[in-house]
């Protein structure tokens, strides 16, 4: 996996104490560096965050009223609905570079030492306190709550090296600062809030309303500068826990989060997000997300536990693989993607989905049957009032067209010749006026779909995987 490079300051930026107070630098808090960057962005129209797709009529609005009343929050919903991309997305809304003490543990401004080391270097130093510079990028941390994550692994706890090398075990500086506190002056979200047990989450008690920490018996107070994010699913689908009433009541805002609305915002998801290995033309990202909207809204699935857009996405990339293979297996130049490359995500993607309890052994054929359903949608929605009369003529004339993921488009393409009306399928489908042999293949084979699933073609599945429409 390639590192994220870290950026390196701008040589122009102050080094000392000194230098940066004669540049008029004001020390703001994280949640105010976040209301002025937001004001700012929502006067002049620039983007607020970037890749979040679906929430900005719902979601985003209630999370920059929560930004500008610098309010900590939790983001409930189902899983697969952008929760954590959107938690990230409000890094990009605090300043871009901010200057801390140099080899400070807390990454403590300037302007207000925290650690007993700290205050001590400031103290010394004056002027000449040496700063560094930390990108934004770094100042976001997370933490995915499980079971057996500690109150020491958020907060902190006794260094027995620290101790060992000779401090009193009742000195601050033998302290292990945790995850939270080491995101002093960012973000820190915690993932999966419900999962950590209840008496760890006690312990985020006094970071939300006294913006403080504490460590075993300590007398020792740090006044955390950081906006506390968490994540959830709604309490009556998770069983494995639930956030403790206290701390519910600290959150100033819970905004509910929701799959994509409409068709439109689903398909652009799938755009936006699949990583494609080939082409995937447009009436193919339809049909999947029209088959994303059925399954989430089949009765046979449990609605409680959702249908991630981790679904849409992967049987995008699933389809296009699928392409990428035939056209390794036959030698094709192009790779594009056709109907029978989506009956691959039927079984691939079951797992992936949560059926009631009533529907055991049924799952591959009930999603076969949504997949159908969802091609027929697109067929209705693309194709109708065209003249496809020269597809069935084809047919009646005695034309047996076999098809499949093994069947080459040019193979395929040789049992059509010329078609009338295949000119106006092919501009409907939004596939040009030029299309290339990959991309007429995957327009004449969704026609031919489409006229079986109405009704006007007849298909046979043979035990080989092939396709044959016609009798």
């Amino acid at each position: 996996m390639t590192e994220a490079i870290t950026p390196i300051p701008p040589a122009h930026l102050p080094r000392t104490l000194g230098e940066l107070r004669a540049t008029g630098h004001e020390f703001r808090t994280v949640k105010e560096e976040l209301r002025d960057n937001l004001l700012h962005r929502l006067r002049s129209g620039e983007p607020r965050f970037p890749g979040i797709v679906g929430f900005d009529d719902t979601v985003l609005p209630e999370v920059e009223r929560a930004l500008l009343a610098g309010h900590d929050m939790v983001l409930l919903g189902e899983r697969g609905q952008g929760k954590t991309r959107l938690i990230r997305a409000l890094a990009g809304l605090l300043d871009e570079w901010t200057p801390f003490i140099t080899s400070s543990e807390l990454r403590e401004h300037p302007y207000h030492p925290l650690t007993p080391a700290a205050r001590r270097l400031a103290a010394e130093s004056g002027d000449l306190l040496p700063i560094s510079w930390l990108h934004r990028s770094e100042r976001y941390g997370e933490k995915l709550a499980t079971p057996d994550t500690s109150v020491g692994d958020l907060i902190g706890d006794v260094d027995p090296i620290k101790v060992a090398e000779g401090r009193a075990l009742g000195d601050p500086e033998t302290i292990h600062f945790g995850l939270v506190p080491r995101t002093n002056r960012g973000i820190f979200a915690v993932n999966e809030l419900p999962d950590l047990a209840e008496r760890i989450q006690v312990s985020l008690l006094n970071v939300l309303e006294e913006r403080d920490i504490q460590v075993r018996g300590y007398q020792l107070r740090l006044p955390l500068d950081l906006l506390l994010v968490a994540s959830a699913n709604p309490e009556d689908y998770t069983n494995r826990g639930r956030i403790i009433t206290p701390l519910k009541d600290r959150f100033g805002a819970e905004i509910r989060t929701h799959y994509p609305v409409d068709l439109e915002l689903e398909t652009a998801l799938i755009r936006q997000e699949a990583g494609l290995v080939a082409s995937l033309p447009e009436h193919l990202i339809e049909v999947l997300g029209r088959y994303t909207r059925a399954v989430r809204e089949s009765p046979s699935v449990d609605a409680r536990s959702g249908v991630s857009a981790r679904f849409a996405i992967a049987a995008a990339e699933t389809v296009a693989a699928s392409a990428l293979r035939r056209a390794g297996l036959r030698g094709e130049r192009e790779a594009v993607a056709r109907v029978c490359d989506t009956a691959s995500v039927t079984s691939t993607l079951r797992g992936k989905v949560e059926f009631e309890s009533g529907e055991e052994g049924r799952e591959v054929e009930i999603l076969a049957h949504l997949l159908r359903v969802a091609t027929a949608e697109t067929f209705r929605a693309r194709l109708s009032g065209l003249d496809l009369s020269g597809f069935t003529d084809l047919v009646a004339e005695g034309a047996i067209i076999e098809t499949g993921d093994l069947v080459s488009a040019e193979e395929l393409l040789a049992q059509i010749g010329t078609v009338p009306g295949l000119a106006k399928v092919l501009d409907r489908l939004g596939l040009g006026d030029a299309p290339s042999p990959g991309q007429a293949a995957s327009g004449i084979e969704f026609a031919l779909e489409g006229l079986h699933l109405t009704r006007r073609l007849a298909k046979e599945l043979t035990d080989d995987g092939r396709t044959i429409y016609g009798s």
